[in-house]
Protein backbone atom coordinates (compact mmCIF):
# COMPACT_ATOMS: atom_id res chain seq x y z
CA UNK A 1 0.00 0.00 0.00
CA UNK A 2 1.34 3.68 -0.60
CA UNK A 3 1.43 6.36 1.39
CA UNK A 4 -1.54 7.72 -0.19
CA UNK A 5 -3.40 4.70 -0.28
CA UNK A 6 -2.57 4.53 3.65
CA UNK A 7 -3.82 8.18 4.42
CA UNK A 8 -6.74 7.62 2.07
CA UNK A 9 -7.76 4.42 3.95
CA UNK A 10 -7.86 6.53 7.40
CA UNK A 11 -11.54 7.46 7.11
CA UNK A 12 -10.16 10.58 5.82
CA UNK A 13 -10.33 12.42 1.86
CA UNK A 14 -7.65 13.29 0.62
CA UNK A 15 -7.81 17.63 -0.36
CA UNK A 16 -3.99 17.83 -1.75
CA UNK A 17 -1.20 15.29 -2.59
CA UNK A 18 2.04 17.11 -3.91
CA UNK A 19 5.41 16.66 -4.42
CA UNK A 20 7.70 19.41 -2.72
CA UNK A 21 10.85 18.95 -5.42
CA UNK A 22 14.23 18.77 -3.83
CA UNK A 23 15.78 22.07 -2.59
CA UNK A 24 12.69 23.62 -3.33
CA UNK A 25 9.68 25.70 -1.93
CA UNK A 26 6.19 24.96 -0.96
CA UNK A 27 3.24 26.15 1.09
CA UNK A 28 -0.61 25.83 1.38
CA UNK A 29 -3.15 26.42 3.64
CA UNK A 30 -4.17 24.14 6.06
CA UNK A 31 -8.16 24.09 7.31
CA UNK A 32 -8.53 23.80 10.89
CA UNK A 33 -9.43 20.27 11.44
CA UNK A 34 -7.15 19.25 8.22
CA UNK A 35 -4.29 17.07 9.19
CA UNK A 36 -1.00 17.79 6.79
CA UNK A 37 1.04 14.88 6.31
CA UNK A 38 5.02 15.25 5.45
CA UNK A 39 6.32 12.01 3.55
CA UNK A 40 10.25 11.69 3.67
CA UNK A 41 10.27 9.80 0.62
CA UNK A 42 13.98 9.03 0.50
CA UNK A 43 14.69 9.65 4.25
CA UNK A 44 17.71 12.04 5.83
CA UNK A 45 15.82 14.97 4.02
CA UNK A 46 15.44 18.31 6.28
CA UNK A 47 12.21 19.90 5.77
CA UNK A 48 12.19 23.42 7.21
CA UNK A 49 8.66 25.08 8.32
CA UNK A 50 7.16 28.01 8.79
CA UNK A 51 3.18 28.23 10.18
CA UNK A 52 1.37 31.44 10.15
CA UNK A 53 -2.51 31.67 11.33
CA UNK A 54 -4.07 32.02 7.74
CA UNK A 55 -5.96 35.17 8.53
CA UNK A 56 -3.60 37.18 10.58
CA UNK A 57 0.04 36.59 9.46
CA UNK A 58 0.87 38.32 12.59
CA UNK A 59 -0.07 35.11 14.42
CA UNK A 60 2.99 33.51 13.93
CA UNK A 61 4.98 30.18 14.95
CA UNK A 62 7.21 31.05 17.77
CA UNK A 63 9.51 28.54 18.85
CA UNK A 64 10.29 30.36 22.24
CA UNK A 65 6.47 29.75 23.15
CA UNK A 66 6.15 25.94 21.93
CA UNK A 67 9.84 25.02 23.69
CA UNK A 68 8.80 26.93 26.93
CA UNK A 69 5.09 25.43 26.77
CA UNK A 70 6.25 21.91 26.35
CA UNK A 71 9.04 22.04 28.12
CA UNK A 72 11.61 20.44 25.65
CA UNK A 73 13.14 21.62 22.65
CA UNK A 74 12.74 18.69 20.40
CA UNK A 75 9.24 18.05 18.37
CA UNK A 76 7.33 14.65 18.52
CA UNK A 77 3.62 13.15 18.75
CA UNK A 78 1.85 15.50 21.22
CA UNK A 79 4.15 18.80 20.60
CA UNK A 80 1.61 21.60 19.90
CA UNK A 81 3.14 24.22 17.57
CA UNK A 82 1.92 27.93 19.19
CA UNK A 83 1.94 31.62 18.66
CA UNK A 84 3.80 34.13 20.57
CA UNK A 85 0.74 34.63 22.72
CA UNK A 86 0.28 30.89 23.18
CA UNK A 87 -1.92 29.83 20.89
CA UNK A 88 -2.40 26.85 19.46
CA UNK A 89 -1.92 26.58 15.69
CA UNK A 90 -0.28 22.82 14.72
CA UNK A 91 -0.59 19.32 16.49
CA UNK A 92 1.16 16.86 15.76
CA UNK A 93 -0.65 13.61 15.84
CA UNK A 94 2.03 11.32 14.35
CA UNK A 95 5.48 10.75 14.24
CA UNK A 96 7.63 8.11 13.00
CA UNK A 97 10.79 9.21 13.52
CA UNK A 98 10.20 10.59 17.08
CA UNK A 99 12.67 14.07 17.01
CA UNK A 100 12.51 16.98 14.91
CA UNK A 101 14.84 20.15 15.57
CA UNK A 102 13.27 23.50 16.66
CA UNK A 103 16.88 25.93 17.23
CA UNK A 104 19.11 25.66 14.68
CA UNK A 105 16.96 27.64 12.11
CA UNK A 106 17.13 27.92 8.19
CA UNK A 107 20.26 28.34 6.20
CA UNK A 108 21.20 31.18 4.13
CA UNK A 109 23.65 32.24 1.87
CA UNK A 110 25.05 34.40 4.66
CA UNK A 111 25.55 31.83 6.89
CA UNK A 112 26.37 29.22 4.43
CA UNK A 113 29.62 31.60 3.28
CA UNK A 114 30.12 32.09 7.46
CA UNK A 115 30.67 28.58 8.13
CA UNK A 116 31.58 26.77 4.88
CA UNK A 117 33.56 29.67 3.43
CA UNK A 118 32.71 32.08 0.40
CA UNK A 119 33.02 29.41 -2.22
CA UNK A 120 29.12 28.71 -1.37
CA UNK A 121 28.40 31.83 -1.55
CA UNK A 122 26.50 31.30 -5.18
CA UNK A 123 24.14 28.78 -3.26
CA UNK A 124 20.42 28.80 -2.72
CA UNK A 125 19.27 28.09 0.67
CA UNK A 126 16.22 28.28 2.88
CA UNK A 127 16.24 31.77 3.20
CA UNK A 128 15.58 32.30 0.23
CA UNK A 129 13.06 29.92 -0.69
CA UNK A 130 10.88 31.32 2.06
CA UNK A 131 11.14 34.77 0.43
CA UNK A 132 10.10 33.28 -2.86
CA UNK A 133 7.44 31.08 -1.42
CA UNK A 134 6.25 33.79 1.50
CA UNK A 135 5.81 36.31 -1.88
CA UNK A 136 3.08 35.13 -3.46
CA UNK A 137 1.23 35.56 0.03
CA UNK A 138 2.53 38.79 0.29
CA UNK A 139 4.98 37.66 3.21
CA UNK A 140 8.49 39.50 3.50
CA UNK A 141 11.87 39.09 4.93
CA UNK A 142 10.71 40.59 8.59
CA UNK A 143 7.88 37.96 8.78
CA UNK A 144 10.36 35.45 8.79
CA UNK A 145 11.01 34.24 12.47
CA UNK A 146 12.95 31.27 13.59
CA UNK A 147 11.44 28.21 11.91
CA UNK A 148 11.25 23.96 12.77
CA UNK A 149 13.09 21.68 10.92
CA UNK A 150 11.46 18.74 10.12
CA UNK A 151 13.35 15.33 10.10
CA UNK A 152 16.39 16.96 10.88
CA UNK A 153 18.42 15.60 13.65
CA UNK A 154 20.74 18.67 16.09
CA UNK A 155 21.35 17.21 19.18
CA UNK A 156 22.64 19.73 21.81
CA UNK A 157 25.91 19.07 24.06
CA UNK A 158 25.95 19.66 27.69
CA UNK A 159 27.62 22.48 27.16
CA UNK A 160 24.57 23.74 24.66
CA UNK A 161 26.97 22.73 21.91
CA UNK A 162 24.73 22.02 18.60
CA UNK A 163 25.66 20.00 15.97
CA UNK A 164 24.30 18.62 12.68
CA UNK A 165 24.29 15.04 12.03
CA UNK A 166 23.21 12.42 10.21
CA UNK A 167 19.24 11.85 10.28
CA UNK A 168 17.22 9.66 12.17
CA UNK A 169 14.63 9.54 9.46
CA UNK A 170 14.34 6.88 6.91
CA UNK A 171 12.81 6.46 3.06
CA UNK A 172 8.86 6.25 3.29
CA UNK A 173 8.56 7.81 7.11
CA UNK A 174 6.73 10.52 8.11
CA UNK A 175 4.43 12.98 10.51
CA UNK A 176 1.41 14.01 10.56
CA UNK A 177 -0.05 17.42 12.14
CA UNK A 178 -3.51 18.54 12.47
CA UNK A 179 -4.30 22.41 12.25
CA UNK A 180 -6.18 23.42 15.26
CA UNK A 181 -7.01 26.66 13.01
CA UNK A 182 -6.86 27.34 9.52
CA UNK A 183 -3.11 28.15 8.77
CA UNK A 184 -0.52 28.92 6.38
CA UNK A 185 2.33 26.10 5.90
CA UNK A 186 5.48 27.10 4.71
CA UNK A 187 7.95 25.08 3.29
CA UNK A 188 11.94 25.24 1.95
CA UNK A 189 12.56 21.60 1.01
CA UNK A 190 16.37 22.37 2.36
CA UNK A 191 18.87 22.67 -0.69
CA UNK A 192 21.56 22.62 1.96
CA UNK A 193 24.83 20.29 0.68
CA UNK A 194 27.42 20.99 3.26
CA UNK A 195 26.46 19.72 6.25
CA UNK A 196 24.51 16.25 6.85
CA UNK A 197 21.38 17.51 7.63
CA UNK A 198 19.88 15.82 4.00
CA UNK A 199 22.88 13.66 3.67
CA UNK A 200 24.96 16.02 0.97
CA UNK A 201 22.30 15.14 -1.14
CA UNK A 202 18.81 17.06 -1.04
CA UNK A 203 15.77 14.83 -2.29
CA UNK A 204 11.54 15.58 -2.92
CA UNK A 205 9.27 15.42 0.19
CA UNK A 206 5.19 14.40 -0.03
CA UNK A 207 2.66 16.84 1.12
CA UNK A 208 -0.78 15.17 1.92
CA UNK A 209 -3.08 17.36 3.18
CA UNK A 210 -5.97 15.29 4.28
CA UNK A 211 -9.92 16.45 5.98
CA UNK A 212 -11.47 13.91 8.21
CA UNK A 213 -14.75 12.13 6.31
CA UNK A 214 -18.04 14.26 6.94
CA UNK A 215 -15.95 17.47 8.34
CA UNK A 216 -17.61 20.32 6.42
CA UNK A 217 -14.23 22.49 5.96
Amino acid sequence: MTTTEAVSAASASIVRDEIAPARGPWSTIVAAGDTLTIVDLHGNQAVDTLIYDANDFGIRYSAAATISAQRNIFLTTGSVLRSDDGLELMTIVADEVGNHDTVAGACSRESNTLRYGHHTAHQHACVENFLIEGAVWGLGKRDLVSNINFFMNVPVDADGSLGIVDGLSAPGKQLSLRAERDVLVLVSNCPQINNPCNGFDPTPVQMIVTRPDGSSS
